[in-house]
This record gives C-alpha cells, sequence and structure tokens, in this order.
C-alpha cells in the first residue's frame, strides 16, 4: 500500500503565505495605507482650498427637493452635492496619484527598459564580433592546415 501524503493544512498555508504575489500585494496595501496619507494631505491642503477660492469647500449643503416644500425631515430630497463633491473627489485624488506616482514611475520604467535594451544590444554587438573572430582564427588554421598538405 503506497502512502500518498498530501500537504497538511499547517504546510498549505505556509506555501500560501511564502508565494510572491501574496507577500508583493501585502507590501502593496502597506505602501499603498501610506501613501493614502499622502495624497489626502495634498487634497485637503492644496487642491480643496484651490477649489474652495471658486466655490465653496463643502458641497454637502446642496440638494434639489422632489416634493412641495423640504423643511427639516419634510419631503422628499436629492442630496447632489455630495455626489458631486465625491466625484470631484475622486477625480482630484485619481489626478494626484496619476501625476505624481504612476506618470513618473512610467517614466522611470521606459528609461530602465530603454537602457537594458541598449546594453542588450552592445552585447549582441560583442557577442557578434567574438563569432567572427572565433571564425576567422579557425579559417586561418584551416588555411595553415590546407597549406601544410601541399608540403612532400
Amino acid at each position: 500500500m503506497s502512502e500518498n501524503k498530501e500537504p497538511g493544512v499547517w504546510e498549505g498555508f505556509k506555501a500560501f503565505l511564502m508565494r510572491g504575489n501574496v507577500v508583493d500585494l501585502a507590501v502593496a496595501v502597506v505602501i499603498g495605507a501610506a501613501f493614502t496619507n499622502i495624497v489626502n494631505a495634498v487634497v485637503k491642503g492644496i487642491i480643496n482650498p484651490l477649489v474652495g477660492a471658486i466655490g465653496t469647500k463643502n458641497l454637502d449643503h446642496y440638494s434639489s427637493c422632489l416634493s412641495g416644500s423640504c423643511e427639516g425631515e419634510q419631503g422628499i430630497q436629492i442630496l447632489w452635492g455630495s455626489v458631486l463633491g465625491a466625484a470631484l473627489s475622486f477625480v482630484i485624488t485619481a489626478a494626484v496619484v496619476y501625476f505624481l506616482m504612476v506618470l513618473p514611475m512610467a517614466k522611470y520604467l521606459a528609461r530602465v527598459e530603454a537602457r537594458r535594451k541598449a546594453k542588450e544590444g552592445a552585447q549582441e554587438v560583442i557577442e557578434v564580433t567574438e563569432l567572427e573572430v572565433l571564425k576567422e582564427i579557425r579559417d586561418a588554421l584551416v588555411a595553415q592546415r590546407g597549406s601544410g598538405h601541399d608540403r612532400p
């Protein structure tokens, strides 16, 4: 009777934790949480005051009434200011993330890739040159052997 050992729950859990994508995800969450503070500070400290200079900082008070009167809790109100504020916050946050993180990182990665390709191109030239030198050495050796066989 052959023993077919299946990994235990603990071994499976350890394998799951040690997979690269789980560790990468954990690092991304931690960095994302730290970066959220920076983005929120930029939005609250710089962007919102600029928007507030044009209009108001708090859009939550803007609403429309669907019924005849909207006094206090009476009537049906559509709080479109809250939706607009959330949408603006999203767009502003996305713009800050894009211009401060995504765009510079994309440019950096493009430069790194260009350097890597240039280095590969130089390596290929070196390899081709070495190959040509070896072919010339081989041809010279064959020519020497050929001239040696002609002598009696």
